[in-house]
């Protein structure tokens, strides 16, 4: 940890600029894995977009399963990485569905949050990102996803070592975040970097850690 700013000054400055996130829709686990396995490396536009189409082709996720890849490929295409995807979503249909009942991962909700993320990155395609995103959002279990915008912000705010690899992200923000924060800081951190703390030109004037900001702060010293 680089520097000595709390959490709850985080969650706070946060909340005052974005307010607190409204109530998000809670998918089964399913279809929460499946459109989290369509987000990865696209935006949610395409994902959802991608997501609508899979849903409006196949009524049941069944029917996916006993349809060919090669329509399933098609119809997730807006999310890119089709070849990919596809095969990931069917393997994932292949364990979560028997007997034409595919509701397999219900018990994943009576589990600890080690079992459930140890048997959701098991699965194929599945890393801590979406492990993560289907505990928090389908689950109910405290965890807390690192995307692309939340790995640049925080490291930007000196809470991940300059070496910190994702993976070990998820691990250190569990732990510097309380639990029953997670939820929103998570949504208001990647509303953060969309806007202000963007990849290249970040509006650090329009931040309000700018003070605080490890980033900003090396930045004067160059």
């Amino acid at each position: 940890m680089q520097t000595s700013i709390t959490p709850t000054t985080i969650r706070n400055q946060l909340r005052k600029k974005f307010g607190i996130p409204g109530k998000r829709t809670k998918r089964p686990i399913l279809d929460e894995l499946i459109a989290t396995i369509l987000s990865q490396n696209t935006t949610d536009v395409n994902r959802d977009r991608a997501y609508r189409a899979l849903r409006s082709r196949y009524s049941t996720w069944e029917d996916a399963l006993r349809g060919n890849i090669e329509d399933l490929e098609e119809a997730i295409s807006p999310a890119g990485l089709g070849p990919t995807k596809s095969v990931r979503i069917m393997e994932v249909l292949k364990g979560a569905c028997e007997e034409d009942n595919c509701s397999g991962f219900d018990n994943l909700k009576t589990m600890s949050r080690e079992d459930a993320r140890s048997f959701l990155l098991s699965l194929p395609g599945v890393g801590p990102k979406t492990a993560a995103c289907v505990l928090l959002f389908s689950c109910g279990i405290p965890a807390f996803p690192v995307d692309t915008h939340v790995f640049r912000v925080c490291g930007r705010l000196g809470l991940l070592r300059k070496k910190a690899g994702r993976e070990k992200a998820h691990d250190v923000l569990e732990e510097f975040f309380p639990e029953e924060d997670y939820l929103e800081i998570h949504l208001n951190v990647i509303k953060l970097g969309r806007t202000v703390c963007r990849p290249s030109n970040p509006l650090c004037t329009e931040c309000a850690f700018s003070g605080e900001c490890a980033y900003l702060n090396e930045l004067k010293v160059q």
